[in-house]
């Protein structure tokens, strides 16, 4: 008679220590059909982690004896199964494999049953909406022993990976590939900081538009604009049209360009709006397992416009918080959710009443919450004076960078184009009459300019 997987796990989880240790962290008691065979787990487990050791079959009959809830039957019945126990050894790596496999089908039998039970209505703490989720979660399921990194055992490891070229995204900007070494990581949180106006919005639609000629794919989230607004930016930047001259574009002219654009690219762009302050991290996980559900969408950059005008998942609406706190969890859900789906998260926030206007924008004149930079990993201001609106300049000044020096290029020139909704690089005369660039250390090793204005707009 063939032994069933359930008692293969069971009987290994008892004489077989290493094996054990590694699995029951992923095996959940509801994964057992019998409940006898789910007492059995649960007083196995229940000993390991009070005692630190396996259990002996005596000990195990005796917990289960000691229980209130069985009846005499179910504890014949499940001192039987204890009893028919016995140390035959077999493959590890096989053990493992079969465990990590049953662990992932009853993951995924378990959420289909439940998420009939919700889609006929029979659950009243969940919604259909809930179902996406419990399905992603089901099919993750998965064994990971990497349980820390031991220093002097996997130098090999950390070699490799000093010598590994990391994934980013990169700019067609010049100087933010610079400051970032070129381009933004994964599992990263990226902030712009402007005044109203400036163009946070523009940053961010030019960037996503340049992502998209990469050939990636592109989540814009908007609390601000309606979707709509955003990509009648990204199309005046995309389609190389004048933002007020869309509408009198013909439709022929129009559908041409567009054509002309997707045989560009192998990427996609998803424009999705929420109401204002409405939706936290959590929506956007179940907007993440959406669209990969229903679209085959998984985005290699998020954009979300922007970040003050979130809701935090930890603090419900009508609580009383302050600012910073409520500020910095927004931040903080945010980049969890960036290391949570392996991509760079791109956002702004807003400047304080004394740094809109600004030349010289600074942390501290980051509004509502100063979490909010101990949180980022990239910060920078985009600032915009009378003088640079005139040239079609706007300057941009690095205030915390985990990427590179920030004393480097600390200050730097792009070109606007409000028009056509687009950044572009300028001339290197631009630069280098900038105070505090720190431009000096990476272009000029003998002589330093002279730091002055001279010959420069601003």
């Amino acid at each position: 008679m063939m032994e069933r997987i359930e008692t293969t796990i069971l009987r290994n989880l008892i004489y077989n220590e290493e094996y054990s240790r590694k699995v029951i962290p992923f095996i959940e008691p509801t994964y057992f059909e019998q409940r006898t065979e789910k007492i059995i787990f649960e007083e196995i487990t229940q000993f390991i982690v009070k005692y630190g050791s396996a259990i002996t079959i005596e000990a195990l009959n005796i917990e289960v004896e000691n229980r209130t809830d069985l009846n005499e039957s179910e504890i014949k019945e499940t001192r039987d199964i204890c009893n028919s126990f016995n140390d035959s050894p077999v493959d590890h790596q096989w053990l493992l494999d079969i465990t990590e496999k049953w662990c992932r089908d009853r993951a995924i039998y378990l959420a289909l049953m439940e998420s009939i039970h919700i889609a006929d209505g029979n659950d009243s703490k969940k919604n259909r909406d809930a179902i996406p989720s419990i399905l992603s979660d089901a099919l993750a399921v998965s064994f990971d022993n990497n349980i820390g990194h031991d220093y002097l055992q996997n130098y090999e490891e950390r070699y490799e990976y000093y010598h590994k070229k990391e994934d980013k995204i990169p700019f067609d900007l010049e100087y933010f590939n610079k400051i970032t070494k070129g381009g933004l990581p994964n599992k990263t949180l990226n902030i712009a900081l402007a005044g109203t106006g400036v163009g946070k919005s523009l940053f961010m639609c030019h960037v996503a538009s340049s992502v998209l000629l990469q050939g990636r794919n592109v989540l814009y989230i908007t609390m601000e604009m309606a979707e709509e607004k955003i990509a009648e930016r990204i199309d005046a930047n995309l389609l190389n049209v004048p933002i007020q001259d869309l509408t009198e574009l013909p439709k022929a002219s129009f559908e041409n360009k567009v054509t002309k654009l997707a045989a560009k690219t192998q990427g996609s762009l998803i424009i999705k709006e929420y109401p204002t302050a409405s939706a936290h991290s959590g929506h956007f996980k179940s907007l993440l397992n959406e669209l990969a559900l229903k679209k085959s969408f998984r985005p290699d950059i998020i954009f979300i416009d922007y970040l003050n005008i979130c809701a935090s998942s930890r603090y419900k609406s009508g609580m009383s918080v302050n600012s910073y706190s409520y500020i910095k969890a927004i931040a903080e859900e945010l980049r969890g959710l960036a290391v949570e789906a392996e991509v760079p998260i791109v956002s702004a926030t807003q400047t304080t009443r004394s740094g809109f206007g600004s030349s010289d924008i600074d942390l501290t004149d980051t509004s509502e919450s100063f979490g909010l930079p101990a949180t980022a990993d990239l910060m920078f201001a985009l600032i915009s004076t009378e003088e640079l609106e005139q040239i079609g300049q706007i300057m941009v000044k690095q205030l915390k960078n985990r990427y590179n020096d920030p004393t480097v290029n600390k200050r730097f020139i792009l070109g606007i184009d409000r028009a056509k909704m687009r950044l572009y690089d300028c001339e290197q005369t631009a630069q280098n009459n900038i105070l505090d660039s720190g431009q000096e250390e990476e272009y000029n090793y003998e002589e330093k300019p002279k730091k002055s204005f001279e010959g420069f707009k601003f």
